[in-house]
């Protein structure tokens, strides 16, 4: 008999931010395939003698293969086994959940998503700042800074993300910036529309660095720091910057 996959989403990686259902499914979980921002305190829910497998993907590290982590998946849940996939953040954001969903489909395996906190959310409520506003931000909007080669998307919609009435938050952006910035001034974003620099939100190493486009993709342009960051720019940053 086949087993079950529960795709738990595990948040920025603050273990109280872990939903009761995540919780859960990690104490009843015969093997956690983990990312890298899922590990550390998070772990600790597993139960003992539980399988615990590092398949994170990390920009710049050697990394499992993606056919390799949906393989994983399908292997320990045939045999009969209740496996978690723990994803950092919201399993559902910019995680490659559909790939494996798509391989435990084809392998007529069950699953469930049990979803979680953003890391966006989570960056906005650090700063103490809402991600919406009623008169100057109606909109949010999420995009991957990097495909799958590491650039900059070449079909992204430059003049939605140049809306300066929108807030966006690109996940994965520290090394694209730079270029993407280029492109929304290009696009008539001012390079004075505040910015926000989330690094390792919600952990010991968070770093919140308050700025605008223009200057923030200056810094990024010489930056060589490995650490996980996403950027919000906006009207909202405007009010952390003046906080």
């Amino acid at each position: 008999m086949s087993g079950f996959v529960s795709f738990v989403s595990s948040g920025p990686g603050d273990p109280e931010l872990l939903t009761l259902k995540a919780v859960d499914r990690l104490k009843h979980a015969d093997a956690v395939l983990f990312d890298d921002l899922s590990s550390g305190p998070i772990l600790s829910h597993t139960r003992a003698g539980a399988d615990l497998v590092g398949v994170g993907k990390r920009a710049g590290r050697a990394s499992p293969k993606q056919d390799h982590v949906s393989r994983l998946l399908v292997d320990y849940a045939a045999t009969g086994v209740r496996v978690v996939r723990l994803k950092s953040g919201d399993a559902g954001l910019f995680g490659r959940l559909e790939e494996e969903i798509t391989a435990l489909r084809a392998a007529g395996i069950g699953y469930e998503i049990v979803p979680g906190v953003t890391s966006a959310c989570a960056a906005a409520a650090a700063a103490g700042i809402p991600l919406t506003r009623r008169l100057t931000a109606r909109r949010v909007q999420f995009v991957t800074g990097h495909d799958v080669t590491g650039h900059l998307p070449d079909d992204i919609d430059l003049d939605a993300l140049a809306d300066p009435h929108a807030t966006t938050v690109v996940y994965m952006g520290r090394r694209t910036f730079p270029a993407l910035a280029g492109a929304l001034v290009a696009r008539g974003l001012p390079r004075e529309t505040p910015a926000l620099l989330a690094e390792g939100v919600t952990t010991e190493a968070q770093c919140l660095t308050l700025g605008t486009v223009g200057g923030l993709a200056e810094a990024l342009a010489e930056s060589t720091s490995p650490a996980p960051a996403l950027i919000l720019y906006g009207p909202l940053a405007e009010e952390a910057a003046d906080a």
